[in-house]
């Protein structure tokens, strides 16, 4: 298999980033955010990418985004919550070691709380969160191998899981 040893995706403040670094370091591989990719590139947040060009324009970033990263990157890699949404980069996705990190709406309240950064949590973000969440539920568990629950669990946990759902062995 080529590309990256583990895939993380999910919504919105569901822990893919704190996740993401402590595989990486537990596995002794680089770690990638998409999301941090194209900040990088763009040099301004995705926030203002959104009010200044739109989704459309930021979704087609994102895409670009996920096939450098699928392409060059043999680590851990932390995919933004609706890059599943393209239909390109579900199939990019299609035998990789996908992890579809959840969480339920309560867990996303106290974790990202009333978080306006975040664009498409603008307006009513907990409602907002979970309409995102569940519209993108079939598209998640589409390209995963894996779905690991993140309620009540502090990130070590997570890993822990996501480490024993896929049988990589880690320090």
């Amino acid at each position: 298999m080529t590309g990256p040893l583990v895939v993380l995706v999910g919504p919105m403040g569901v822990g893919k980033s704190t996740v993401g670094r402590l595989l990486a370091e537990r596995l002794g591989v680089g770690y990638r955010d998409t999301d941090d990719d194209i900040v990088a590139e763009q040099g301004r947040a995705i926030a203002d990418i959104f009010a200044t060009e739109g989704e459309p324009h930021f979704r087609a970033l994102e895409k670009q985004a996920v096939r450098r990263a699928l392409a060059g990157h043999d680590g851990v890699l932390a995919l933004g919550g609706g890059a599943v949404l393209d239909p390109d980069t579900r199939a990019l996705l299609a035998g990789q070691r996908v992890v579809y990190l959840t969480m339920e709406a309560g867990e996303a309240a106290r974790r990202i709380g009333l978080d306006t950064t975040r664009p498409l949590l603008a307006v009513d973000p907990q409602e907002r969160w979970r309409a995102l969440a569940e519209s993108r539920r079939p598209l998640y568990t589409e390209v995963a191998r894996a779905m690991i629950a993140t309620d009540g669990r502090t990130p070590a946990e997570v890993a822990r899981a996501v480490l024993d759902a896929l049988e990589l062995k880690h320090a």
